[in-house]
């Protein structure tokens, strides 16, 4: 947002200093995760800047994929201490099943809750809500404890089935929230008009409801399926050995083999990120659109 032409000048020194704090605060944010993707195209076993990296002209030999192939499980180096696997494919595998799963379940649980609390005769609202955020307030470490316990009972942990249910709980009340904030501007003359008209409530919902919240049901998407695909205290206690994902490799992998392959799958991660967050800002622009806000 440029300034106007009738700023006065201290508006303007409290507009620059206001850029000035807010690029400080993205820079202090960003570094430390722009570092890490350059020292994962290292050629060095070790996760520093050598100095063929750092010189210029830069040296060609001191950047190589060496690590990218052993994350795939290319091994060309046989002298490295840590032995080659595919553990880190069969960990986004697992990742990438449990969270597009856990995401279908808590997008269809989390949209049809907020629609009901966006009810105006909806009693005990307040409370109601409070519970569906609970996982959210609540320290993981006691909630991933609290399901270890209650699953166990059931015969559910170290299973696939526990480790989803617990992403599950912890992924609703993010489309909770948003399909609850999108539900705010929704206009209910709509849904009236659309039964004078004859159509019976689940068309009403199909062809009316569904298609106004639709970015704001994606977006709490998105936000479940990063929960459920970065959440790795949950896995530690539900998961068995064998039942790897990405959080939990790169946590093993931190305490007992120190290489650039935890960076390289750290880059991959971030770049996943920047598409999912980049989506979401386009359909909360979407949303915006659809009901009329037109941003400043």
């Amino acid at each position: 947002m440029a300034l106007p032409s009738y700023s006065t000048p201290s508006q303007r020194i409290f507009y620059y200093l206001y850029l000035f704090f807010c690029g400080t605060v993205l820079f202090f944010l960003v570094a430390p995760l722009v570092a890490i993707i350059p020292i994962s195209f290292s050629q060095s076993p070790f996760m520093i800047f050598t100095d063929g990296m750092v010189a210029w002209p830069p040296d060609p030999e001191a950047w190589s994929f060496r690590w990218y192939r052993y994350m795939v499980g290319i091994c060309e180096d046989e002298n490295l201490t840590t032995p080659c696997s595919n553990k880190w494919m069969v960990g986004t595998v697992n990742s990438f099943f449990i969270g597009f799963i856990s995401t279908f379940i808590a997008t269809a649980l989390g949209t049809l809750a907020a629609l009901g609390l966006s009810r105006p005769h909806m009693p005990y609202k307040g409370l109601i809500m409070s519970i569906l955020i609970s996982p959210m307030i609540v320290p993981l470490i006691i909630t991933a404890a609290g399901m270890f316990f209650f699953y166990a009972k059931v015969n559910l942990v170290y299973t696939f089935t526990g480790v989803i249910l617990a992403h599950v709980a912890l992924s609703t009340p993010f489309v909770v929230i948003t399909v609850t904030a999108t539900l705010v501007g929704f206009d209910n003359n709509m849904v009236r008009a659309s039964q004078s008209l004859g159509a019976r409530p689940l068309r009403t919902f199909f062809k009316v409801v569904m298609p106004l919240i639709l970015p704001g049901v994606i977006s709490g998407a998105l936000f479940a399926f990063i929960t459920s695909f970065d959440e790795v205290v949950i896995v530690m206690f539900m998961a068995s050995l064998d039942q790897l994902t990405i959080p939990k490799q790169m946590w093993a992998g931190i305490r007992q083999e120190i290489s650039p392959v935890i960076l390289c799958m750290a880059t991959c991660l971030v770049i996943l990120s920047i598409f999912l967050l980049t989506t979401v800002e386009l359909l909360r622009r979407r949303s915006e659109k659809l009901r009329g806000i037109t941003p400043r």
